[in-house]
């Protein structure tokens, strides 16, 4: 009899620890899963504000909004990275009437490019022989592509420039490609007028950053807690593009 209850009582002992190792080991692959997922998230912000940077010094052109954030920066005074994050807060209360809710990465995204931006532009010195602004450049296009894709990757929600895309293809019904066409016209444009570089680069930069978010958002999909990988963009990524 007392040898049936010790079988039974190491037989039920053995399942308990393995049902709490078994936890461990899931608790253990969550909290690294999570820790993953926030280092891309503020590596890849803080690498985007670095990127635009780049293309600041280089003097061959800039992305989209950061045309209107050079110009608005001319005109105001104020740092490019300080209009960059008073914008992106202007923006994100134009999320309250298309009932668009946001996420870390959303309010992350307001709060960290623009000082990232502005760290980078006192550490990077004005570049002048187009020996080194071409490569200025071209770095800051392929890094701004693998900031796109830590960011995306991470999942913690969109910036407030795709939140205000993706909200009004939902609330008017045109296309998204259209929504975002008309909003990078209006902001290059009216960046343009405002003193904001138009060039090469702006030309290149609209050119490559899908294929090359494509790339990198393959490259830094984080894999699910359930064991299988994430399919983090299938498609060309025309809903993930990062705007500052």
């Amino acid at each position: 009899m007392d040898d049936i209850i010790n079988q039974a009582t190491g037989c039920h002992a053995s399942v308990h620890f393995h049902h709490r190792g078994h936890v461990l080991a899931r608790y253990s692959s969550r909290h690294g899963h999570l820790t993953r997922r926030l280092f891309q998230l503020y590596a890849g912000l803080a690498l985007y504000g670095a990127s635009s940077a780049l293309l600041v010094r280089s003097g061959l052109g800039l992305e989209p909004w950061n045309v209107l954030h050079q110009g608005l920066s001319e005109r105001t005074g104020l740092s490019m990275g300080v209009v960059l994050t008073l914008l992106g807060a202007a923006v994100l209360l134009l999320w309250i009437p298309l009932r668009q809710r946001p996420g870390l990465g959303t309010v992350s995204n307001v709060l960290v490019i623009g000082a990232a931006m502005d760290a980078a532009l006192a550490l990077i010195p004005d570049a002048h022989a187009m020996a080194v602004r071409v490569p200025l450049m071209a770095a800051g296009i392929v890094l701004n592509g693998a900031a796109t894709g830590l960011y995306i990757a991470a999942r913690f929600g969109p910036g407030p420039r795709d939140g205000l895309m993706t909200g009004l293809n939902r609330r008017t019904g045109v296309s998204v490609r259209l929504v975002r066409t008309a909003i990078e016209i209006t902001v290059v444009v009216t960046g343009f007028l405002l003193g904001g570089t138009v060039g090469a680069g702006t030309l290149l930069y609209a050119v490559t950053i899908g294929p090359l978010a494509q790339l990198f958002l393959r490259a830094f999909a984080v894999p699910s807690t359930s064991g299988g990988s994430t399919v983090v963009a299938g498609g060309r990524p025309r809903r993930a593009i990062l705007r500052p």
